[in-house]
């Protein structure tokens, strides 16, 4: 095997396979990257027997040939080489990297004991525009279970019907759930539950397009892009019955700007060490919400907030940080809409535009 690649284009692949590298000890090959030469090409491939991840590159191949070498090596190799051409020439169990006045031999490992890529047959498929994607997965992915216990909780549903994509997270104490409308649906409806750390991971990939090719298979999930393929395994069990968590009308609605909230309520929890909670005290005769945090080690805060506020007036406790996170995630609306129905029951922010966002959080107990 003897190829010669870019510099540039070499590290842009390696850092797309690399979300595919193994670690077990106990199956060296799979901590290596597969190289592949032929036809003007170079196939890279990475398993960890989660994900397995497959990328194309050009290159000038003058013999043709199979090798694995260690992931980790080549990654820290390729990257301290300057933007010139990189040479490999593979002899025996060896492989030489050349690039400029520098050289490396590698140890190699037995292409033959790499598992074979698997060519899958999908049962569903749509096309999706990436950048629409990656905005709705950012505004829920912060909201998947990081437990590993409950690892359906990780996963994002993502369903498309009747021209509308839905994205649904949830870890048990808050929900979000985002919508938004594209050109084209499936011929019948699109729904599976997905890592959100494998949805994080393909959409800021580097050789990301306009568009993403999703495929669903009994058991897996293949994106598809460019020259990239990333497979993943789809979550088991069924995911939470949220819609019976929406109620259809509310007690209490509050209309904020975003922004502004999102300032005043930085500002209130600064001193809110030890004790997560922010009260909520919305005022409907005066159509005020007052923002206020103690912590017994460092006093209290407070701030007054003007609002729209439809209904009656009531007090609620949420717990800040997730607070902190919905309103990260609603950064570019300019309004929100918090519906409240008692102290006892969830609350729901809504946020409205080319994506919806609707965030539902648990209240906390206030103390007395």
């Amino acid at each position: 095997m003897k190829f010669t690649v870019s510099q540039s284009s070499l590290m842009k692949a390696l850092s797309v396979v690399s979300k595919g590298m193994g670690n077990n000890s106990t199956l060296p090959i799979l901590s290596g990257i597969y190289l592949k030469a032929e036809n003007g090409t170079v196939e890279l491939q990475t398993n960890n027997l989660s994900i397995s991840i497959r990328h194309v590159i050009a290159a000038n191949v003058e013999e043709s040939g199979e090798t694995v070498v260690s992931g980790k090596i080549l990654l820290n190799i390729v990257k301290t080489l300057s933007d010139s051409a990189v040479t490999f020439e593979e002899t025996g169990s060896m492989v030489t990297i050349s690039c400029d006045k520098s050289t490396f031999r590698l140890n190699t490992l037995s292409a033959r004991d790499w598992p074979a890529w698997s060519e899958l047959e999908p049962e569903r498929t749509i096309e999706l525009p990436s950048a629409l994607l990656a905005k709705m997965v950012d505004k829920v992915y912060r909201v998947t279970s990081k437990e590993p216990t409950r690892q359906f909780l990780q996963g994002i549903q993502i369903t498309v019907e009747n021209n509308t994509i839905r994205l649904v997270a949830t870890d048990s104490f808050r929900l979000a759930v985002c919508d938004s409308t594209v050109a084209a649906a499936p011929d019948e409806p699109f729904c599976s539950v997905i890592m959100g750390s494998v949805f994080h991971d393909v959409l800021s990939m580097p050789t990301m397009e306009d568009t993403v090719s999703i495929s669903t298979t009994q058991s897996q999930a293949v994106f598809s892009f460019g020259t990239t393929t990333f497979v993943t395994r789809l979550l088991e069990g069924n995911f939470p019955s949220y819609r019976q968590l929406l109620p259809s009308s509310c007690a209490t609605a509050v209309t904020l700007g975003a922004q502004e909230f999102s300032s005043a309520l930085r500002r209130v929890s600064a001193i809110a060490q030890q004790n997560a909670s922010i009260r909520l005290d919305v005022d409907a005769d005066g159509s005020l919400m007052r923002l206020s945090s103690s912590s017994p080690d460092q006093g209290e805060s407070s701030e007054i907030m003007s609002c729209k506020v439809e209904g009656q007036s009531l007090t609620i406790g949420f717990n800040y940080h997730y607070v902190l996170d919905c309103m990260s995630a609603a950064s570019d609306f300019g309004e929100v809409r918090l519906e409240l129905q008692s102290p006892a029951h969830p609350g729901i922010f809504k946020c409205n535009g080319k994506i919806n966002y609707l965030y539902l959080l648990m209240p906390m107990r206030l103390g007395a």
